[in-house]
């Protein structure tokens, strides 16, 4: 099942790096949301991508957006790998039940244990407005998703 742009996102609440939890319906009515998966931390790909979200953080956090960047890992894992980076955004452990936030964006690779490279940006209402899934060796374009944002 995939999931269709003018649909509603799914709701989901996970503990971030620091152990506090995170829920996408708490930003109802306040702010967008970029959701954005990523197979593994401390992967090449993966911290390249995050880092480079890092060094232009305005574009994806501010008062009208939040980011959250979501993995298998579990927020012990996320919290080493985030403090090494100096990651400022919620960095959200989709630890157990194993992949549920995953799967529920369709972007789950059963045969890894880990999502593929999903991006979603979801508006103050909870609507799915843009995606985009790479696979799990493919690097994004952030230029993509910057444009999604100013679409909104």
């Amino acid at each position: 099942m995939s999931l269709t742009i003018g649909s509603p996102a799914p709701h989901f609440e996970l503990s971030d790096q620091h152990g506090v939890n995170f829920s996408s319906a708490s930003l109802k009515g306040e702010k967008n949301l970029v959701v954005l998966f990523y197979p593994f931390a401390f992967t090449g790909t993966c911290t390249g991508e995050l880092c480079e979200i890092r060094d232009d953080l305005n574009s994806f956090q501010n008062d009208d957006v939040q980011l959250v960047a979501i993995s298998c890992d579990s927020k012990f894992s996320q919290k080493v790998f985030s403090e090494q980076q100096g990651y400022k955004f919620p960095v959200l452990a989709d630890f157990w039940p194993h992949g549920a936030v995953a799967k529920a964006f369709d972007v789950f690779d059963e045969t890894r244990g880990c999502a593929v490279r999903g991006t979603f940006v979801i508006d103050k209402e909870g609507i799915l407005r843009w995606q985009i899934v790479n696979g799990i060796g493919d690097a994004r374009n952030i230029g993509d998703y910057k444009t999604a944002l100013a679409a909104l």
